[in-house]
């Protein structure tokens, strides 16, 4: 029961820190803050509604991930490096990604509205 609640207290301070300091996590935090109630009221599926939700929540998690890749290759090397360079680009493409499949999961269900 200890390491469960030291997980939890990490988790949180990750969460702080990242919608504190990282511009990215922060503008994330918000679209979640609106998506959620918003899929409540676009769909009465639950299953619809797991899926627009989780796609958010899909960009907040590569984010988050990308953005311990970055802390931790600023930490490694903080001079320029080539190699890190390709690192973070890869990390930034998969935050790209994983907007494409949010914007693509929003765009489908809203069609079906007005459709």
């Amino acid at each position: 029961m200890k390491r469960l609640w030291r997980a939890f207290f990490s988790t949180r301070d990750g969460l702080m820190w990242a919608g504190r300091y990282e511009t990215a996590v922060t503008q994330e935090l918000v679209v979640l803050l609106f998506a959620a109630p918003l899929a409540f009221f676009v769909s009465s599926s639950g299953w619809v509604r797991i899926a627009l939700i989780g796609s958010v929540l899909l960009v907040l998690i590569v984010e988050l991930i990308n953005t311990a890749l970055e802390k931790l290759c600023d930490h490694l090397a903080p001079e320029l490096n080539p190699n890190i360079k390709v690192v973070k680009d890869l990390g930034s493409a998969a935050v790209f990604v994983a907007i494409l499949i949010a914007l693509a999961i929003w765009l489908y269900v809203l069609w079906g509205l007005w459709r």
